[in-house]
């Protein structure tokens, strides 16, 4: 029923081996703080097959399965608030993948303007900020609905609702780590999206993306592998997408997180955004060593070559090549992202006929 029915996972007790994958193989899976906890061996088992003693909480308790592992979506108090959080997880669904999710009556008018949108990014692209406070602004009702909020933390995957219709965020966080992606947040992302693209749900790209992490140790662990999930997930989606830029826009970056190529139903940008292969610091260091090296003063010719990279990367320059489809004033984004959903309603895509695609896993 996978990808048919939404299935949840409410876990308020322990579960260990064979149980343990049902949590797994389910779309959502809260869990109780110091009460739920699964693992494929308990504590006993453990012990008497490494030698390692244990509790349950520490091998598979709520803190492990939603900030380490994550397998867990939601970290919860107690029951009360784990049912709590079903019931509002479900709002945004259908009740199967043959019909469209809930839309709800809502006061807050689509083409709010929000001048807080004007002051939350920064001007220098190197400065973080919180993509909450961003998301707070345009979504109805300031209301959003969190999946993996401790787990892979550079990324935010969350529900929320504009003029009333349920969609799937995927937004970068500046405020851990510049906002990069790894490992986790590919996973993290992937399931996320073909989630939202089984069950009807559009989704709503917001950009500020430095591109993926690099070095020995994520390529060790396979970030290539782990990267093309979410690729392959953005663009196999066939639900309305909408893609905001907001500042950043580098590398695989901008493909991964539903770039012009991955067929987004429209695509805009802030007029602080920038589309580039690399940041112009980067782009300087490596295209542009050997004139920095040459020159008298190096660090004023890097500070001119930086200057005029930054030109070449304007986001007028991409829009002018149809990289995009619009700059629009921050402020409009609430209103630009409606009615791109409004347009995409009615979308029909037909994939060539096939058995099933190779998901990278």
């Amino acid at each position: 029923m996978s990808g048919v029915i939404p299935m949840v996972a409410a876990m308020m007790g322990p579960c260990a081996a064979g149980t343990a994958y049902i949590p797994a193989l389910s779309d959502f899976v809260p869990m109780v703080s110091g009460q739920g906890a699964m693992a494929l061996a308990g504590p006993h088992l453990t012990k008497a097959v490494t030698g390692e003693d244990i509790s349950m909480e520490e091998l598979g308790g709520a803190k492990v399965h939603c900030r380490k592992s994550g397998v867990g979506d939601l970290e919860v108090k107690d029951d009360e608030e784990c049912i709590a959080k079903v019931k509002q997880y479900l709002s945004y669904f259908p009740s199967d993948c043959e019909n469209k999710p809930p839309v709800l009556e809502t006061d807050d008018p689509d083409d709010r303007m929000s001048e807080k949108l004007l002051e939350i990014v920064p001007d220098s692209s190197r400065q973080p900020y919180d993509m909450y406070d961003v998301i707070a602004e345009i979504v109805d009702d300031g209301e959003w609905f969190d999946i993996k909020p401790k787990f892979a933390k550079t990324l935010i995957t969350c529900f929320a609702r504009f003029g009333g219709q349920p969609v799937g965020i995927v937004a970068n966080q500046p405020k851990q780590l510049a906002g990069i992606l790894d490992n986790d947040s590919a996973d993290k992302a992937a399931r996320f999206i073909n989630l939202c693209d089984a069950f009807n749900v559009p989704l709503v790209f917001l950009q500020d993306v430095p591109g993926f992490m690099v070095g020995a140790k994520v390529e060790h662990a396979g970030i290539i592998r782990h990267g093309a999930k979410m690729l392959y997930a953005v663009s196999r989606a066939t639900v309305p997408k909408v893609t905001v830029i907001v500042r950043k826009a580098y590398g695989a970056g901008y493909y991964v997180m539903c770039g012009k190529a991955y067929e987004p139903d429209l695509i805009v940008a802030w007029p602080s955004a920038e589309i580039s292969v690399m940041g112009a610091e980067g782009a300087v260091e490596i295209v542009m060593r050997k004139q920095v090296e040459e020159a008298d003063d190096p660090e004023a010719k890097k500070a001119e070559l930086i200057a005029a990279y930054r030109k070449i990367i304007d986001v007028y320059i991409a829009a002018g090549n149809d990289m995009i489809g619009d700059v629009i004033d921050p402020r409009e984004t609430r209103l630009t992202i409606c009615r791109g959903l409004e347009l995409a309603e009615g979308k029909q895509i037909e994939r060539p006929w096939k058995r099933q695609g190779v998901v990278p896993v």
